[in-house]
């Protein structure tokens, strides 16, 4: 199928993966701020946080007016992490969309990251799949296949490590299994290759893909992952984020340039580049010091760009070139 008949979802990870790795609390007023602007500029569906004890993340302290403040946005969905049974009720309970559970390929990993062995993890999402399936049948769960291309703690992943990890996932019930590049070790014919393997033994179950630009390698693999035919790509405003568990494995891929990369290239992701530029602003307010990643919002969008459904840019293009003489 060509790109300009596909339509990519791009997932919004910042309010939760983004947070979650830097030392700044937030403020709750900004949140919703960023969140609502972030929904305006085209978004989907963003991760708005995750139901962990504030004692160990208080930057999540606020979860639950963060995630009643999304569900009031027309036509948003709102998705948010849980690394346990307990933390998934809560979740369902508050009636959002999507619940991901972070589930690690090894036991390195998974302890440094939930006190638990893979085997744990599996049996815990056992669980948490037949609580909603008595109580909450409207919400959507995801395994969020974590360290699937490689492991800071362990080292190398094989495919057939992570292909268990899905397996049991799609036995568990979930209804989406995603692979996530948690530790950026990912190149993009592993990438290629092991999508196509997912999709080839789940199915239909088969779901998105997560990157970390640790290694400058993230967009690269969005392209591969393009090829496996994925339509959902995770990636976090300016870049913030990287597991705490994973020494080293720091930056989601930006979301604005994931937006300009998919829409020159003839996906349609019905965002408006422009104005998630701006949604940038209210991170620089409300996280002062904190390092902001990205390319398209210092040069811009080329002139003559327009995107994969026709429309042009909301701001005036640029003219001539920003840096002065061509080179």
């Amino acid at each position: 199928m060509s790109a300009s008949h596909r339509r990519i979802l791009i997932s919004e990870v910042g309010p939760r993966d983004g947070l979650q790795s830097i030392r700044s609390v937030m403020p709750t007023s900004a949140k919703l701020e960023w969140i609502s602007a972030l929904a305006a500029a085209g978004l989907k569906e963003i991760e708005v946080g995750s139901f962990v004890p504030p004692k160990l993340l208080p930057q999540m302290a606020d979860i639950r007016e963060v995630v009643a403040h999304a569900l009031s946005i027309p036509d948003l969905r709102v998705a948010v992490l849980a690394p346990n049974l307990r933390g998934s009720q809560s979740a369902f309970e508050a009636g959002v969309h999507k619940v991901t559970l972070p589930v690690s390929v090894t036991d390195e990993h998974a302890l440094a990251n939930v006190r638990k062995t893979t085997a744990q993890l599996i049996d815990e999402v056992r669980s948490i799949v037949a609580l909603r399936d008595e109580q909450f049948p409207g919400t959507e769960i995801e395994a969020g296949v974590s360290v699937a291309f490689g492991c800071t703690i362990a080292g190398t992943v094989t495919d057939d490590q992570t292909m268990r990890m899905c397996l049991a996932m799609a036995e568990c019930g979930v209804d989406e299994i995603g692979l996530s590049d948690t530790s950026g070790y990912a190149n993009p014919v592993q990438v290629r290759r092991l999508f196509r393997r997912l999709q080839s033994e789940v199915g239909a179950k088969a779901g998105g893909a997560h990157f970390h630009n640790t290694r400058g390698q993230g967009l690269a693999n969005v392209v591969a992952a393009l090829d496996a035919g994925v339509t959902t790509i995770d990636s976090s405003q300016a870049g913030l984020g990287g597991c705490p568990y994973a020494p080293g494995a720091t930056g989601n891929i930006v979301t604005e340039d994931l937006a300009f990369l998919l829409e020159a290239m003839g996906y349609d992701t019905g965002m408006d580049i422009d104005k998630l530029i701006a949604a940038r602003s209210i991170l620089a307010q409300a996280l002062p010091g904190e390092a902001l990643y990205g390319h398209v919002q210092d040069a811009g969008l080329p002139k003559g760009f327009s995107y994969a459904d026709g429309r042009a840019p909301s701001a005036p293009q640029p003219e001539g070139c920003l840096l002065g003489a061509a080179q």
